[in-house]
């Protein structure tokens, strides 16, 4: 099942999420401050693209550090990432079939803002 509506979740718009994501971790890749930024970014454009089957998890390994970054993260690339997933969960909605999609739309929607501190696990 999960299969079927990762599929369906390509189909939907998750390539164009996961390419919201590439270009935002290719932007923070070319500034050499930013690469954590980028590398995170890359992270979540895997979880984009095949969503179902996986969470995103809390690490105790976050600090100042990392509440500075994903404040930083929110200004620059976390909004406009978490307005892609509202209009793309809005869409989705739109039909019954849609509706388990849009749930994970909005569920990506604090990993998109905040990405530091978080780890995305095969559940």
């Amino acid at each position: 099942m999960k299969t079927l509506l990762n599929l369906l979740w390509l189909i939907t718009g998750g390539i164009w999420l996961a390419a919201g994501y590439l270009l935002a971790g290719v932007v923070a890749c070319i500034f050499i401050i930013t690469i954590p930024a980028g590398v995170a970014s890359f992270r979540m454009a895997s979880y984009a693209l095949w969503p179902f089957g996986r969470e995103v998890v809390e690490t105790n390994k976050a600090g100042t550090m990392s509440g500075l970054a994903n404040i930083i993260w929110f200004l620059v690339a976390g909004l406009w990432l978490a307005i892609g997933h509202i209009t793309t969960a809005a869409a989705q909605a739109v039909t019954i079939i849609g509706l388990p999609l849009a749930v994970a739309n909005l569920k990506m929607i604090p990993v998109s803002c905040f990405p530091f501190g978080k780890k995305i696990i095969d559940a």
